[in-house]
């Protein structure tokens, strides 16, 4: 008989585990059964919760997806001009909880993941989107008509930031990764190039 209440439990621990198996393999070649005994459950119940090793990692992309978006929404709550939210858009792209070394790893994954699963293309596709809205936002009052494309090179820049720490060592540096965005953008806004 199972435990009412347990599947919550379970599945956030196995989302946890497989982000940080991700991390520390670097690639998406991580067993179910590993993440399971990460997890501290057997790889039928990991199997039982996700069917997958791919639901799985959507899952664990949607776990992180989910926080960054509650950061987001916190931070442009908290701003009240277009610098403050460009400043917090940027920042929080780069915080402890969304720029860590397994986070990143599973992002450069879910990337590759995208150009061969159709949910996690259509997951992506939706971040992007998001990103790039709130970057117009932002930039609409600081950049006017170059803001469309000065939110696309922020987002570029941003992508770029993840990927080169992908192929990095040690521990991401959140606070020197916005600055150097952010240093590029108010450049950018004050010399009228994108």
């Amino acid at each position: 008989m199972p435990k009412l209440g347990m599947e919550p439990i379970r599945r956030d621990a196995l989302i946890k585990a497989a982000i940080i198996e991700i991390g520390q393999t670097g690639a998406l070649d991580v067993t179910v059964s590993r993440i399971a005994k990460r997890a501290g459950m057997s790889p039928a119940l990991a199997h039982h919760y996700f069917g997958s090793k791919d639901q799985m990692f959507l899952a664990a992309m949607r776990h992180l997806l989910s926080v960054y978006g509650a950061e987001i929404r916190g931070a442009l709550v908290a701003s009240d001009t277009a610098e403050a939210r460009l400043r917090a858009l940027i920042r929080v792209s780069f915080t402890g909880s969304n720029f860590r070394r397994e986070v990143v790893a599973a992002w450069l994954n879910f990337y590759v993941m995208a150009q061969r699963n159709p949910a996690a293309e259509r997951l992506l596709r939706l971040y992007q989107v998001r990103l790039r809205s709130n970057l117009r936002h932002a930039l609409r009052l600081l950049a006017g008509p170059r803001a469309p494309d000065l939110a696309e090179a922020a987002a570029a820049m941003i992508d770029g930031v993840y990927l080169r720490e992908a192929l990095g060592q040690g521990e991401p540096d959140g606070t020197r990764a916005a600055a150097l965005v952010e240093d590029w953008l108010q450049a950018a806004i004050k010399g009228g190039g994108a």
